[in-house]
């Protein structure tokens, strides 16, 4: 405790880290404060009476994302999403189109600022669309949503434009952490809608457990939820170090003619046994969520019930097995994508460096191929299994809001942009020559070695 109360002074001594944690701070509040305010011609009792809209399935996913700004009918009702949803569209044409590929590799700060303006155009024109897409929604789903003396044309085309508004300046507030605040910005604002509902999911366990007189059952659910955080921290932060040897050189002694052998260095590449991060779990459930969507517009009776009405319900066995083996392929596919053996390969023969043991060239890239396949494996399994933990802590009788925060999206992202966020304040501390966050004086597993390609 002694040692966490010095840290705090640490940090808070640093003028200029100080003034970044107050000034993201500051902006986060903002982002809060826009997913209260209602747009214009919207009736918030409508919203209420209904309960509060979306609770399960896409929508349930995008309003955990929003910090229930899709619920609220607020400015910010669609977020950040717009803007991952291009930044994911971009990176998967970096994989496929030559174009996108060259601007990422090869022109430098001016191929990532060309990258920058297209995904931000892309946001923009994908708001656009969104936005018509939830004035249907809500439109469609409650009724007296729109205040009767409002011209529905004009209704529609100024919260177009707002909420169109409101994503590019959330977009803003995300840059302008990134840039002059503390941890990635646009990842802290997915963050904080996430844990924006956790007290009342959390009250409302409580309130629960003691009602019925369960403490001891509460005590349990807490420190199983401590240890699959810890769980998460190990695949996040988990690596396999393949060791590479530098090649030794002749540098001379005394005289030009009396050379000797300089040791050589010694290194390693870092590859994580999660490569893929979190998109797996999204692009699985964005896949399990398409035929229930797609059904209701043609059948809700059909959607809401049989095979179909399991894939809407994270709770049901179909929906659980399925989910967990799209993660386990998705992790697999976008590991492919992400991590080029071959690439690793030429770096190393243009850095006059080798693995031990193994000849250059196409030798190392298999070397590196059948590591990474080989690591992936359990990878893949646990992130599945943590993808699919909120069904079983339901099952135990955990209340649907808080079992959330057991697994899946929210959990990793949140372990994932706290750690960042540490490891960039661990990093401002050991400039200034005070201790790190941690004993040994850095986080385990991050920043090091030698790293090539993307990561997510």
């Amino acid at each position: 405790m002694k040692k966490f109360i010095t840290t705090l002074k640490n940090i808070w001594s640093i003028e200029e880290l100080r003034s970044r944690i107050l000034y993201t701070l500051g902006l986060l509040f903002i982002f809060r404060f826009g997913s209260f305010v209602v747009l214009p011609g919207i009736v918030p009792a409508a919203l209420s009476n209904a309960g509060g809209g979306a609770g399960t399935g896409l929508m349930g996913l995008i309003n955990a994302f929003t910090g229930g700004a899709f619920n609220n009918g607020a400015v910010f009702a669609l977020g950040i999403m717009p803007y991952i949803s291009a930044s994911i569209i971009v990176q998967l044409l970096g994989f496929a189109v030559p174009y996108f590929q060259r601007l990422q590799k090869r022109e430098g700060e001016s191929g990532r600022r060309k990258l920058t303006q297209i995904t931000r155009w892309l946001t923009v024109a994908i708001t656009l669309v969104q936005a018509g897409g939830y004035l249907t929604y809500l439109q469609a789903t409650f009724q007296g949503v729109v205040s009767p003396g409002i011209p529905i044309g004009i209704f529609w085309f100024s919260n177009i434009i707002i909420l169109t508004a409101g994503t590019i300046f959330a977009m803003w507030l995300g840059e302008r952490i990134t840039d002059n605040g503390i941890g990635n910005g646009i990842s802290l604002l997915i963050m904080i809608g996430i844990i924006a509902s956790f007290p009342q999911a959390l009250f409302a366990e409580i309130d629960f457990r003691l009602g019925k007189g369960g403490l001891v059952a509460f005590v349990v659910e807490i420190a199983f939820l401590v240890a699959v955080v810890m769980a998460t921290v190990l695949l996040v932060q988990g690596i396999r170090k393949i060791p590479i040897q530098f090649a030794k050189r002749m540098v001379g002694r005394g005289g030009g003619s009396n050379l000797m052998p300089a040791t050589g260095n010694r290194d390693y590449i870092p590859l994580k046994v999660n490569a893929a991060g979190v998109m797996p779990i999204i692009f699985a459930q964005a896949l399990m969520f398409l035929p229930g969507t797609f059904a209701s517009f043609v059948s809700p009776d059909a959607a809401a019930s049989g095979f179909l009405g399991s894939l809407n319900d994270f709770t049901s066995g179909p929906y659980n097995i399925i989910y967990f083996i799209l993660v386990v392929g998705f992790t697999y596919i976008y590991t492919a994508l992400l991590v080029n053996p071959q690439q690793y390969a030429e770096y190393l023969k243009r850095q006059n460096s080798f693995i031990p043991g193994v000849k250059p060239g196409k030798n190392t890239a298999d070397f590196i191929d059948t590591v990474t396949s080989r690591i992936t494996l359990p990878g893949s399994i646990f992130l599945g299994l943590i993808s699919i933990l909120p069904a079983f802590a339901a099952a135990f009788g955990v209340n649907t809001n808080f079992a959330m925060f057991f697994g899946g999206t929210s959990l990793l992202i949140m372990v994932g942009v706290v750690l960042d966020t540490l490891q960039q304040i661990e990093s401002h501390l050991l400039m200034r020559r005070y201790d790190g966050l941690v004993k040994s004086g850095r986080l385990k597993g991050r920043k090091s070695g030698i790293s090539i390609g993307a990561s997510m």
